[in-house]
């Protein structure tokens, strides 16, 4: 077994999809760089933090971009972001078999500020441009930094997202949160709390993770696979069926002054979901908790 989390971008690429078949486009010798970060005096990435590329994935051809968590913590400035999009409007040109997003990021990069804002929409348009051109997009989550701000946004817009127990996908951060609304309302240091309210366990419980495996390069690469054939529609009958499960979710959380100054959101709403004994989920294997929602009513 092979850590997903522990991987950087390129040894993700390099172990998950089809030996050798990886190219990349704007690699690292091409030297686009970020036109900010340099007048900041901040130091660069040749690739600004993300390889994109075509290559094969069970012998089908793929597109393909992994973020790199260590720069800068994945997130997305100008150049970032437009590689991101021609990626995108290239996959609806050449018509690949599906488009796959490594992300690992805490969205957009506070040193470009609007430059990033702008680069998130542009991907979040260009990424349903391209389901609509019936191409599954599908959003790989399970390093160590998460996927959270805009790219949070732009995972929930794929057809399909695979995260591992260790994954992270939200809005807003841990940190935001707690800068934002203080340590009272988020604490960012428990990393119990983080899990619980952010993670992949509770993320595939609730129905915004399609597929939850284990912290292995291997179990990553075979929902990959599995995922290639089952893409999502863009219409409107499947955005009623998103949006009532959201109302679904909301009408069962359970209300503040019923949890009590000890209540904890994240295993009142298990147990609101049909999940028994929904304390024990954070402690469950994958496989268990796999079984937990097949066990769900409406699943």
């Amino acid at each position: 077994m092979i850590s997903y989390a522990e991987c950087s971008a390129r040894e993700r690429l390099a172990l998950l999809l089809d030996p050798g078949s990886f190219h990349e486009w704007l690699p690292p010798s091409e030297r686009v760089t970020s036109p900010h970060l340099a007048l900041l005096g901040v130091p660069c990435a040749f690739d600004d933090g993300v390889a994109i590329g075509r290559a094969t994935l069970a012998g089908r051809e793929v597109f393909v971009a992994a973020q790199e968590g260590a720069f800068m913590g994945g997130g997305v400035g100008e150049v970032h972001g437009a590689k991101l999009v021609g990626l995108l409007q290239r996959a609806q040109r050449d018509r690949p078999t599906a488009v796959l997003l490594l992300a690992e990021s805490g969205g957009v990069r506070l040193h470009e500020a609007n430059a990033g804002l702008i680069a998130v929409s542009e991907v979040m348009r260009a990424l349903l441009d391209v389901r609509a051109a019936g191409i599954p997009v599908i959003v790989l989550i399970g390093g160590a930094n998460g996927c959270f701000g805009g790219m949070g946004i732009v995972a929930r817009c794929a057809d399909r997202i695979v995260m591992s127990d260790v994954g992270r996908l939200a809005m807003s951060g841990p940190e935001v949160i707690e800068a934002s609304h203080g340590v009272e309302e988020f604490d960012a240091r428990d990393r119990a709390l983080v899990w619980r309210t952010t993670g992949g366990k509770h993320r595939f419980l609730t129905g915004d993770c399609d597929v939850l495996v284990e912290d292995d390069v291997a179990a990553f690469r075979e929902a990959a696979i599995a995922s290639l054939d089952q893409p999502t529609p863009l219409t409107p009958a499947t955005l009623e069926i998103e949006h009532a499960m959201l109302d679904r979710r909301l009408r069962a959380l359970p209300s503040e002054e019923s949890l009590g100054p000890l209540g904890d959101e994240a295993i009142a709403l298990w147990g609101a979901l049909g999940i028994a004994d929904p304390q024990q989920v954070p402690e469950l294997t994958v496989e268990a908790v796999r079984a937990l929602r097949a066990g769900q009513p409406g699943a």
